[in-house]
């Protein structure tokens, strides 16, 4: 990443983070990775900064997105709680207070499920901006699903055809997918849609 992503990370902390912030980055940029890269971190700050809220959950939800992919290995279904492990040791290290660290490491588990408690504005939007990318126009979108498709090139096609659609398809049995009314109005809509031809091409395929 830039030089100004590397000045924006520094900027969320008191303490020199230099050196964590080099090994986030090489994280993410493991070869293993098609989706869960930089650039879905970019996306996700992006999404942040289109955002209207308090500046004190902006940046705990800033923290969390940093770290909630920071731990990946497409063979593992732990990947979250790992993050969150990291993310308990990294924040620590930079002489966070442990509120913080406890409500980063919250936010990250939620992305596990994309569920959150009635009432958790900050989980909402933590967890609809990690989806926002179900929302986006059907050629991003059918790339987002090539990327994935990818970091599961060690599944056969049948299993991931069906796994990939019970999968999605739980998206759609939702009342809805976005937690944060702001993104729903944005995005429900055209993900509904994308979500529906792909389980339509994945189930056409099996």
């Amino acid at each position: 990443m830039s030089a100004a992503t590397r000045e924006r990370f520094q900027s969320l902390f008191q303490r020199p983070a230099g050196d964590i912030y080099d090994r986030i980055v090489a994280g993410y940029a493991e070869p293993a990775r098609h989706y869960h890269t930089l650039d879905h971190i970019s996306a996700c700050l992006g999404e942040l900064d289109r955002t209207e809220m308090a500046e004190g959950p902006r940046r705990l939800i800033e923290l969390a997105l940093w770290w909630h992919d920071a731990i990946y290995d497409p063979t593992k279904p732990d990947n979250e709680a790992k993050s969150a492990v990291l993310a308990r040791e990294n924040l620590a290290a930079l002489g966070e207070d442990e509120g913080v660290i406890e409500e980063v490491a919250r936010l990250i588990m939620l992305t596990v499920g994309h569920s959150v408690p009635a009432g958790d504005v900050t989980g909402a939007t933590m967890v609809s901006i990690d989806l926002s990318i179900l929302g986006r126009s059907p050629a991003v979108y059918d790339w987002y699903a090539g990327t994935v498709r990818a970091e599961y090139a060690h599944v056969p096609e049948a299993p991931f055809r069906a796994g990939r659609a019970m999968v999605m398809s739980r998206f759609l049995e939702a009342p809805y997918i976005f937690a944060d009314p702001a993104f729903r109005a944005r995005f429900e809509d055209q993900a509904r849609a994308n979500i529906a031809r792909e389980i339509a091409t994945l189930q056409a395929g099996a």
